[in-house]
């Protein structure tokens, strides 16, 4: 049984990419726990009560339930958009939430957990949360938020939280349920300093669950923390021992950071204190950030999912947000990176992949793929990607997806470089069309391998590639694929490219257009990082499978060999080129494009449909500095 939640998010603003970057981890969770054959039930929605959203209705002169509704419908218009496979959307203004509420709150009370008295503090309507003065800023702000706070002093019921501190201890340290581990530190640090019973009702407005009638005391609204929690036990109808009851207790609370107190420390107590079982993990993601710097409105540099999608594509979003930042760590979206990985990634490694696949396929085999042979020349290859593979299971059962889709890379790579290896071509050539065939089943079986645990991340593309490799996508085929490690024969199809390089930026913003006279010009300090330097071709040639790269050794003096790609190929003949001195930039970070190594840049310049190669007018040594 797996029973993944997110937060249910604050009907307060429209959604944005903390939103999105938690829902995606869930989708990418339950998606690859249903391939395994593991019964799932995914859950999500938003939370719509709280002072807070009485204040947003009525500055925007809307009810807090028409604001609510409003709202909600964004957030689930959107996941529907991305494709997000919920199977619950829950609202704490349905009813059923109501009377679970209310019920949990009479089970607490009549266990004496609940207790009436009085509270004054300081109180932040944004974070809907009671601090106390040491906990504040000296300009008495809200410490998470940076809001004000106001001073509250009204009648409350109190929950007895201390009386829960040594069995929350006891959890963390029997369970280990917080994850990334180094998040239950800063828990334990903050429950040793002592648990402060809690104030959970309030009387100063009338948005909210009002505290169960047999208390006699309606004026009361209950605490919009307690409420929404018990949110992920109302919408599975636990209490009426309904179908979806069985998949209690959650097996994974996806929250962000900010949010990590009160789902380990506040939910667990209540959970106790209501006599039910508490959740297997508590998973907490870091913030994200815009080129380094917060998002906020007054920058324009928010983040807004659907403009990104929109640009570029959902996979394409769907794999950067998970590949880009280990869990549990801040994010930074640079839209520079985001194409990047998009097009060294997604394009070279894994849609090219597919694309040499194809090719190979039809030229030597008729587009048909036999493993029989597979295990005889290559058992090496199987091993090493399988054990890629199998590195990747086990870093997503830590939702660590990052890592879970580097080992996935690690073992396209396998493929990759197998290809320019063994040269499938040259084995053709010499009359060895057996082992080339057998290398291209093996570069087929790891790309489905793979294929299968990346559909978890991107469905709508791994669907494609499965149709061009001729194999579904589903428990029975990860079963052969994945757990028993068996390798398939395939009858390839044509596909379009699985990704589209990308050019230029896509997204617009305000701070791209304020900086954009500033960017024209760069300091006599940044060129002198340059170092440009002549080199000889020692040797060039084109490479199969590509139109555009031709794959250069270059001297660059002091037996500084390299191999460096360039797509001129339709501007030069390779063997022409041999000789030649050319301008390279030299300290370029190395990078694989095509399955190879290219280390540094062939500098030329285009003028309309031409290209001409930078090169010195006489004869120079190699390896002498361009500046």
């Amino acid at each position: 049984m797996r029973y993944i939640t997110t937060p249910i998010y604050y009907v307060n603003d429209a959604p944005h990419i903390g939103h999105a970057y938690t829902t995606i981890i869930a989708d990418t969770l339950a998606r690859l726990y249903r391939l395994q054959g593991k019964k799932t039930l995914f859950l999500t929605g938003t939370d719509e009560h709280g002072q807070k959203i009485e204040q947003a209705a009525s500055s925007r002169n809307f009810t807090p339930k028409e604001y609510a509704d409003k709202i909600s419908k964004e957030f689930k218009e959107l996941w529907d958009e991305f494709n997000i496979s919920y199977d619950i959307y829950a609202r704490t203004t349905d009813e059923r939430h109501i009377k679970t509420v209310q019920a949990m709150f009479l089970r607490m009370f009549e266990k004496g957990d609940i207790y009436k008295g009085e509270y004054e503090g300081y109180y932040c309507v944004s974070c809907e949360t009671f601090f106390t003065k040491t906990q504040l800023k000296e300009n008495e702000c809200c410490a998470d938020c940076g809001k004000k706070t106001s001073i509250v002093k009204e009648e409350s019921y109190f929950f007895r939280l201390s009386k829960y501190q040594d069995k929350i201890l006891k959890w963390y340290e029997q369970q280990e349920p917080i994850l990334p581990k180094n998040k239950t530190n800063e828990l334990i640090n903050f429950v040793k300093e002592g648990l402060k019973d809690l104030s959970i009702t309030r009387t100063s407005f009338d948005w909210g669950i009002k505290i169960p009638k047999e208390i006699k005391d309606e004026k009361h609204i209950i605490y919009v923390w307690l409420d929404a929690l018990f949110i992920y036990v109302s919408s599975i109808d636990y209490l009426d021992k309904k179908e979806n009851s069985v998949f209690w207790p959650a097996y994974m609370h996806l929250v962000g950071k900010d949010i990590l107190k009160f789902h380990a420390i506040f939910w667990p107590a209540f959970l106790m204190s209501a006599s039910l079982e508490l959740p297997r993990y508590v998973a907490a993601h870091g913030w994200w950030t815009r080129d380094g710097e917060k998002m906020s409105k007054s920058k324009g540099n928010v983040i807004k999912p659907k403009e990104v999608v929109d640009a570029y594509g959902l996979d394409p979003f769907r794999y950067f947000l998970l590949r880009e930042v280990p869990f549990g760590n801040d994010g930074d979206f640079s839209e520079t990176v985001f194409i990047n990985r998009n097009n060294a990634e997604l394009c070279n490694e894994l849609g090219n992949l597919l694309n040499r696949i194809s090719g190979m396929a039809a030229k030597y085999s008729q587009n048909v793929l036999k493993s029989d042979n597979v295990k005889d020349f290559f058992s090496k290859e199987i091993l090493e990607s399988k054990n890629f593979i199998d590195n990747a299971l086990h870093f997503s059962k830590t939702v660590q997806f990052s890592k879970f889709l580097e080992e996935l890379f690690k073992a396209l790579a396998i493929a990759n470089l197998s290809i320019t290896k063994y040269e499938p071509w040259n084995l053709v050539k010499n009359g060895n069309l057996k082992k080339a065939n057998a290398l291209i089943s093996l570069c087929a079986n790891i790309l489905a391998k793979v294929a299968m645990l990346l559909s978890a991340v991107m469905p709508d593309s791994m669907t494609r590639l499965s149709n061009s490799l001729n194999f579904k996508i589903n428990n029975e085929n990860y079963k052969k694929l994945i757990e028993k490690d068996e390798l398939f024969d395939f009858e390839i199809s044509v596909c379009d490219n699985l990704f589209k390089k990308i050019e230029t930026p896509l997204l617009n913003s305000q701070k791209s257009e304020e900086k954009k006279d500033e960017d024209t010009k760069i300091k006599i300090d940044d060129f002198s990082k340059l170092k440009i330097k002549i080199a000889t071709v020692l040797d060039c040639e084109n490479i199969e499978g590509s139109e555009k790269l031709l794959k250069f050794k270059l001297d660059l003096g002091g037996n500084d060999i390299r191999q460096v790609l360039s797509g001129i190929a339709k501007f030069y003949n390779a063997k022409d080129l041999i000789g030649k001195q050319v301008c390279v930039l030299s300290n370029l970070k190395k990078a694989k494009i095509f399955g190879y190594e290219s280390d540094g840049m062939i500098l030329s310049v285009k003028s309309e449909d031409k290209l001409v190669l930078l090169s010195p007018n006489d004869l120079v040594l190699n390896g002498s500095l361009v500046g």
